[in-house]
């Protein structure tokens, strides 16, 4: 039975992959590649990726609520930051795919076999973390500009924040914040869930590995950044429906972009 381990992989030192440095053009290429992925079995793909939008428009009714409306469009751009822990199974469908294996959905579950499974949860709770924590800010931003009373209504609470000096300081401030809470997220694990589902380097090799990554290509993570938000953008605006199809391209993508970036293991 394999060890459990979270932060350190199954081997002996902290390894260190070696990094590529690629293009903006490799980037498009990924997206590309991506998009030939969903493309052989757009209906799995769609299938598996229903439990994102539904979990969206879930999250988007908990929070219609008188008391939860000033969480509503922090609750909306935040689960974003969940979203390479949904695209997981979808890293193993690509990578199956590249091995000329067997890419029927039921294997996006074999994560659940991964030896780096412990690590994978570990990174997903981080995120989770991260997730509550900007929530959290959120809401203090929130009081501390409108004070502890939200708003009746939606209508009151766009009126509430387009229409008073306070409202764009809390759109100024909040997307600030959050721009910075997307960076952290991005550069710490734009490579981290495919590097652990294909080596059990552990959670702190894998994030490591994610960061020099990042710093060695920043312009093109920075695209692929931007790419990422657009398409989470444009895909929930039709109450999130569009994400069934936007999350698997993008999940589909961001293996091929780990691929380019970080070397094969050489073999033994």
């Amino acid at each position: 039975m394999t060890a459990f381990h979270v932060m350190a992989g199954s081997g002996a030192g902290l390894a260190h992959p070696d990094i590529r440095r690629i293009s903006v053009a490799d980037v498009f290429d990924a997206l590309r590649l991506g998009w030939q992925d969903f493309n052989a079995k757009p209906s799995h793909y769609v299938f598996l990726c229903l439990i994102y939008p539904i979990a969206g428009v879930v999250l988007a009714t908990w929070s219609s609520g008188v008391n939860m409306l000033p969480l509503l469009y922090p609750l909306a751009s935040g689960f974003a930051l969940l979203g390479p822990v949904a695209a997981i199974g979808l890293y193993e469908i690509s990578r199956r795919r590249e091995l000329g294996m067997d890419t029927s959905w039921r294997h996006a579950l074999d994560v659940r076999r991964s030896p780096a499974l412990a690590s994978i949860l570990g990174l997903a709770f981080m995120l989770l973390v991260l997730f509550v924590v900007w929530l959290l800010v959120a809401q203090s931003l929130y009081a501390q500009l409108f004070g502890e009373i939200p708003a009746a209504s939606l209508p009151a609470l766009y009126q509430q924040v387009t229409g008073t000096d306070q409202g764009w300081t809390l759109i100024l401030v909040g997307n600030a914040v959050g721009f910075v809470f997307a960076v952290i997220v991005l550069s710490t694990v734009v490579v981290s869930f495919p590097l652990l589902l294909e080596r059990d380097v552990g959670a702190i090799a894998a994030i490591e590995t994610s960061v020099r990554a990042t710093l060695a290509n920043p312009v093109p993570v920075a695209v692929w950044g931007l790419i990422v938000a657009a398409g989470l953008v444009i895909g929930s605006i039709p109450v999130f429906v569009g994400l069934a199809v936007v999350m698997p391209i993008l999940g589909h993508a961001t293996w091929h972009l780990y691929r380019k970036m970080v070397a094969a293991p050489q073999a033994k």
